[in-house]
């Protein structure tokens, strides 16, 4: 690139160029608002001075282990203080932070600490069953450090010998962060659930982090001091980069082992909560949450999903309940959601039908992320912005991977033609937002026909009775596969396969109606996706 005159003798120095990190949020919120509540955990109650501190002192003992640039720190945590602290003193020392899925079984989790060469491995006791096993089978020995969170007396027992709280006590207050020397360089490391295989591993860096989780706040509209509700699985990309925004806004951390209703309307109450985030699973849980466990609600909760985009009836449910809800979208790949339904007031006024199909949309991109298109893939040119011509959706910017580790096939296809390739497929609108129909995988071809299973799931929803739906393709020797569906139904309603068949007749091509429908608990995975790989093999043997 040549230089100009606006280059000649204006070089980059530390005075003027510094690399992007999440880290110096904290360090801001530490040093402005010391005695601001910061972290929330049953009675426990820690101020930013407090929480600042500790993460500087388990980046001292991690330090003094060894740990330093480029070394993996694994850990099996639950939404805990522990946890928020792993989130600023691992990267500290210049070390990359591997979160662990608190569900998956000791196999998967032995192949991610070899692929991720772990180092040390923070785990709750909570989940001693599968990491003892899963270290057991692992080839890498790491150091093992034992959290005991005073809020679980579950079963569970220690396993390496050496307490969290004493391993924070060991550790220097002074201690000075340790880079990042380069921007580029990686902060986390998040393994996809990968439903064939084992999961790949993806990495963050830090300049995506930092601006993914400032755009949580600017795109997401959060004003100072926010009361953050953690139903969100911090294991799941880093909470969606939620535990270093919220220090952006100095706001205050309120932890949450599981989601229970009672609990989650109890804390909501007592602590003035205003935002969470979580799959439609929250959702349900919420809204059938008996009268005694409810409480009112200080005022309106801003409730922030990213799965499929939920039902009219349930939006309309959550907003009498004092939710307003918005919709997200984004992959691991992308540091979560990257992708927001970027509401327009006026459509507040829309008829009911037009307010439905506009809120099932995913949207437009994040502040910080550069494209968002829908292209076919074949040619990577862009697909008409007509809403109805299919192709891939594809991102391009700062908040997208660095990679996957050790893979670079697969890294290679994923930026195939200078783009992230979604794997999801979707249409453009004129108006420039963009809408899923389907993943490329879950498309139904019968007959030579293209179906969305979103678009049949949709009609489904729409039943009064419907509570869960799920739509597959099941093998078919004539039509080669037709859509199968899976229903869990409302407590005390009921409904029939011939009802349902006729509903969807009523509102789909009958090419697209499901040929089967059948009545059982939908898979999930811990993040509240529905396990569509289990789905086909249930259509399979049905």
């Amino acid at each position: 690139m040549s230089r100009t005159a606006y280059d000649t003798d204006l070089d980059r120095n530390p005075a003027n160029h510094q690399p992007l990190t999440p880290l110096v949020f904290l360090e801001r919120a530490a040093r402005v608002h010391p005695d601001h509540l910061a972290v929330v955990h049953g009675p426990l109650r820690r101020t930013y001075r407090d929480f600042h501190t500790r993460t500087k002192k388990l980046a001292s003992a991690l330090a003094k282990r060894g740990i330093g640039p480029g070394d993996t720190v694994s850990v099996m945590l639950a939404n805990t203080p522990a946890m928020l602290e792993c989130h600023y003193g691992v990267p500290m020392t210049g070390a990359v932070l591997n979160t662990l899925n608190t569900r998956l079984d000791a196999a998967i989790i032995a192949f991610s600490l070899d692929h991720a060469d772990a180092k040390v491995v923070i785990t709750d006791r909570e989940f001693s069953r599968v990491m003892k096993p899963a270290l057991a089978a692992a080839k890498v020995k790491p150091l093992v450090v034992d959290y005991d969170d005073p809020e679980f007396s579950g079963p569970g027992e220690p396993l390496g010998g050496l307490d969290y709280e004493a391993f924070v006590a060991g550790g220097d207050e002074d201690f000075s962060r340790q880079g990042p020397g380069d921007e580029w360089d990686a902060i986390s490391l998040n393994y996809t659930s990968g439903t064939t295989g084992n999961p790949k591993g993806v990495v963050y860096h830090h300049r995506g982090a930092a601006l993914l989780a400032m755009g949580n706040v600017v795109t997401c509209g959060m004003t100072k001091h926010p009361v953050y509700l953690w139903t969100l699985p911090m294991f799941h990309c880093n909470g969606w980069c939620f535990p270093w925004s919220i220090s952006v806004a100095v706001g205050t951390h309120v932890c949450l082992r599981q989601v229970r209703a009672s609990l989650m309307y109890e804390l909501m109450a007592q602590h003035g909560v205003t935002h969470l985030c979580g799959a439609p699973i929250v959702m349900s849980t919420l809204l059938n949450a008996a009268e005694h466990e409810r409480r009112p609600l200080a005022g309106p909760v801003q409730f922030f999903t990213a799965a499929a985009p939920p039902p009219e009836s349930v939006l309309v449910a959550m907003k009498e309940a004092g939710f307003e809800v918005t919709h997200l979208y984004g992959l691991t790949e992308t540091y979560g959601p990257a992708v927001i339904n970027d509401w327009h007031r006026d459509w507040d006024d829309l008829p009911v039908a037009q307010w439905g199909t506009k809120k099932a949309r995913q949207g437009v991109p994040y502040i910080p992320l550069d494209g968002l298109t829908v292209k076919d893939p074949a040619t990577m040119e862009d697909v008409p912005a007509d809403g109805e011509t299919l192709g891939e959706v594809m991102f391009r910017g700062n908040v997208v991977m660095k990679g996957y580790l050790k893979n670079k096939k697969a890294t290679d296809e994923a930026f195939a033609g200078g783009w992230f390739h979604s794997g999801d497929l979707g249409v453009m609108h004129p108006d420039g937002y963009v809408q899923l129909k389907d993943r490329a995988k879950d498309i139904i071809i019968s007959g030579g026909e293209n179906i969305s299973s979103i678009e049949v799931e949709d009609a489904l929803y729409k039943h009064p009775a419907v509570a869960a739906v799920a739509v597959v393709a099941k093998p078919d020797e004539k039509w080669g596969e037709t859509p199968c569906a899976f229903v869990e139904l409302r407590e005390g309603r009921s409904a029939s396969q011939d009802e349902l068949m006729q509903w969807c007749r009523e509102r789909l091509a009958h090419f697209k109606c499901p040929r089967h429908i059948l009545f059982a608990e939908i898979p999930k995975t811990s993040t509240g996706k529905i396990q569509k790989y289990k789905l086909r093999e249930m259509a399979r043997e049905a």
